[in-house]
Formats: C-alpha cells, sequence, structure tokens
C-alpha cells in the first residue's frame, strides 16, 4: 500500500512543476491560475489572480464547467506545498489537458520568496 507521501513522488515524477523563479512568468502566460487548497485555506491569502477550486472537487468542476472543457487551456496550479497540486496535475493529465504546471513548493515558497498574497479585507463593523 502507498502512503500519500510516494503518490506524491510518483506524480511529481509524471506532471511538470515549474521552478519557484520561473512561475511569476508562467503565471503571466497562464488563461487560468487555479488554488486547489480548501476555501478557508484561500481566503486566508493567495496568489493574486487565482481561482479556488478545491483539490476535493477539481476533476467535478472541470467537467462540469464548460468554460474549463478546453483540454488545451494553460493551467497553473498551486497549493500549500506542493504536495495536493501535485497529484491535481496527475489528475488533470489523465483527463487530457496538456498544459498544466504545478508551481514547486507551493503558495509557502511564494510567501517564503516575498511575492504578493491577496487576502480579503475584513468588513469594518464601526
Amino acid at each position: 500500500m502507498k502512503t500519500v507521501h510516494e503518490m506524491v513522488q510518483a506524480a511529481k515524477t509524471e506532471i511538470r512543476e515549474v521552478p519557484l523563479e520561473e512561475s511569476e512568468e508562467a503565471i503571466k502566460q497562464a488563461d487560468m491560475l487555479i488554488d486547489v487548497r480548501e476555501a478557508d485555506e484561500y481566503h486566508a491569502g493567495h496568489i493574486p489572480g487565482a481561482v479556488n477550486i478545491p483539490r476535493g472537487i477539481l476533476e467535478f468542476k472541470l467537467t462540469n464547467d464548460p468554460a474549463l472543457e478546453d483540454r488545451g487551456l494553460n493551467m497553473v496550479i498551486y497549493c500549500k506545498n506542493s504536495g495536493r497540486s501535485a497529484l491535481s496535475a496527475k489528475a488533470m493529465k489523465e483527463m487530457g489537458y496538456i498544459h498544466v504546471q504545478s508551481i514547486s513548493g507551493g503558495i509557502e515558497a511564494w510567501q517564503e520568496a516575498g511575492k504578493p498574497v491577496v487576502k480579503p479585507e475584513l468588513p469594518d463593523f464601526d
């Protein structure tokens, strides 16, 4: 039986991981930037321009949203530290998406490098 770590390592051998230093350019060239973390993680802070499609519903969203049916879309995905995004990229590849890249190190590496993060403003109740 495989552990999740082994599954992630195996997935990473089958996908394209974009190094952090190339990630901003990859995002600029992308048709869509997808954050596959859970909604609460996304709302705590995400990469500017990212759309939240949690890992647990990714395949369903890709299948049921007409805007995402083009398998030639250039997509960049990320998660917390690149485990979920590796599994997501592998699943997307299996679904026929041909231009999917996962950001190496995820948002943790992005933040450690001092790159911008969007944090939603809390409403002012004063």
